[in-house]
């Protein structure tokens, strides 16, 4: 029998490209195999840590086998042990070169100030690199970029890519590291492209604050917005208002060539999240990390990639980590903790947990309070949201956007306890201050549909809101519902068909497709996709009992 497993373990480990170069599998025992074999297992499946040790019993392969010893490297860093894969490479008595093995050199020789064999590191970088991938090219380019100015030490060495934003943001950190006159215009037309709530806020205000100008640091506070600030800037202005410069100032240096290198990792790495792909967003953070270990708040990448792959341990270890006396760094600790509660328990708990974290900060600031309404809103708690929201729009100074989106929110909460007066004051209100805003108008427009109120008027605000969002798929699932309502069930059907296209696992959209499809006389299709809502994950409760009526009764 274990004769038997051994060959079926060696034939599925041909199968794949981790054991595609083995020449000899003699070499191999059935102990070693059956390790490897587990670690391709866990590292498909996001488990660095489990990877790690099935590795790290099978590591007699590293010299024989390249796949395992690159697996292995990654595995190491995956978990954060670059030291000791930075040693395992340089001690090694194999030749293998791959892209992570020459990007982990790259950043050590960069540690030690050897510009020189990061140069070399970078040549082979270019030579391994997919020129089919974006990504890659983006990697090589910029890091050559980078390494040739700080090299030549002249920022006339950069090489302008073509990458737009990455090129000025690349620009404005090298005018900043070699103190030129033109970094604070570098940086103000960089933000004044890359919007209000730009992370890059946050290197400018450091810059401001290494150059002692106050008065242009309350210049730039006063175009943040105040409710949807990003994480970094959120903390960044509470240092500033607290006067604590050197908290903020301690995060990045644009005078030290790791911070840059980091700063760009961190880019790279968020590149990758964004496409979904965690196990390579994950090792360019962790090597942001270790090139500038004082920006902890980077870590918070790595807490949304483990989140997204449910790696709960891994979230609550990195959580760990965050100093309580860095309030709105602290409130993101307690947000996610909820998160957790809210998925591997229920929602019940999550709020419970939430709200006795909420009351234990003292003076809590605009953005924690608009956080908290928008999570009591989520959590259908209406009364508390628009108390709160209430408490905010009696604030001042707000921009007309963040006023308009208050009014919003305030309203949606308002429709949603059927207190349509006050509902529609603030929706009317809110799109006299800005008339082209799709969600407030898809809102509006749907909900007077919903009470056969304005119906004209209705259709109108959701025709406009989805010439402003085409490829909306929840304003597309509006118009095409609107239609449905009024019984324009051709329209209706064309609409619908496309939302179901935008958003294949929605259990509303579907659900409203398989209704027009009835209405239509195309029954057998409607119950095809009303049964494939039964099979949705995110199909709550009753919309299933309803559908299983349709199942028998039709519409």
């Amino acid at each position: 029998m274990h004769k038997y497993i051994y060959l079926f373990i060696i034939f599925l480990l041909y199968q794949t490209s981790s054991f595609s170069k083995i020449s000899d599998v003699n070499k191999f025992d059935q102990k070693n195999l059956s390790n490897y074999f587990s670690a391709v297992l866990s590292i498909n499946n996001n488990d660095a840590k489990n990877s790690l040790k099935f590795l790290e019993n099978s590591k007699i392969l590293n010299d024989r086998h390249e796949e395992h010893f690159k697996n292995y490297i990654k595995s190491l860093v995956a978990n954060e042990k670059v030291d000791l894969a930075i040693k395992k490479i340089k001690y090694s008595q194999n030749n293998y070169s791959f892209l992570e093995r020459e990007v982990i050199l790259l950043v050590d020789n960069l540690i030690n100030k050897n510009l020189e064999k990061s140069t070399l590191n970078l040549e082979k970088i270019e030579s391994l690199i997919d020129p089919d991938d974006r990504y890659h090219i983006i990697l090589s380019k910029v890091l050559k970029n980078y390494l040739e100015v700080f090299k030549n030490n002249n920022i006339e060495s950069y090489k302008n890519n073509d990458f737009a934003e990455l090129d000025d943001i690349s620009l404005a950190f090298l005018s900043c590291y070699f103190d030129l006159k033109n970094t604070t215009k570098r940086f103000e037309e960089f933000i004044e492209y890359d919007g209000s709530s730009s992370r890059y806020i946050y290197f400018y205000l450091d810059y401001l604050i290494e150059q002692n100008k106050i008065k242009k640091i309350d210049q730039v506070l006063q175009n943040i917005n105040q409710l949807n600030k990003p994480l970094l800037i959120a903390q960044s202005v509470k240092w500033i208002e607290e006067k604590n410069y050197n908290k903020l100032n301690n995060l990045f240096s644009c005078k030290n060539e790791k911070d840059i290198i980091a700063e760009f990792f961190y880019l790279i790495a968020n590149l990758y999240s964004s496409q979904g792909l965690y196990k390579e967003s994950n090792f360019y953070i962790i090597l942001a990390k270790y090139l500038n270990p004082n920006f902890t708040l980077n870590s918070t990448l790595l807490i949304e990639n483990y989140m997204d792959t449910k790696k709960y341990k891994l979230v609550k270890n990195e959580l760990s980590n965050i100093e309580k006396d860095n309030v709105i760094y602290n409130w993101f600790k307690v947000k996610k903790n909820a998160s957790i509660i809210q998925e591997t328990k229920n929602d019940d708990s999550a709020l419970k947990f939430i709200k006795k974290e909420y009351r234990k900060i003292q003076n809590p600031s605009n953005k924690i309070l608009f956080d908290m309404a928008n999570i009591l809103r989520n959590f259908q708690d209406y009364e508390g949201a628009i108390e709160i929201y209430s408490n905010l729009i009696r604030y001042p100074n707000y921009s007309a956007e963040e006023y308009a989106d208050l009014l919003y929110k305030r309203g949606t909460s308002y429709e949603r306890k059927k207190d349509f007066l006050k509902a529609d004051e603030d929706l009317i209100e809110s799109l006299k201050i800005d008339p082209d805003e799709p969600y407030v108008l898809n809102y509006l427009g749907y909900s007077w549909l919903e009470r056969s109120y304005k119906i004209p008027e209705a259709m109108d605000m959701l025709k406009e809101a989805y010439s402003l969002r085409e490829n909306d798929p929840y304003i597309t699932d509006s118009i095409g519902w609107a239609y449905y309502l009024i019984k324009d069930f051709v329209n209706a059907k064309k609409y619908l068909e496309k939302a179901v296209k935008l958003m294949p696992y929605d259990p509303i959209v579907n659900d409203h497709y398989g209704d027009v499809l009835w209405r239509l006389n195309k029954k057998v299709q409607a119950r095809y996709f009303w049964n494939g809502v039964l099979k949705l994950e995110d199909t709550e409760e009753e919309l299933k009992k309803e559908i299983e009526k349709k199942l028998v009764f039709g519409l």
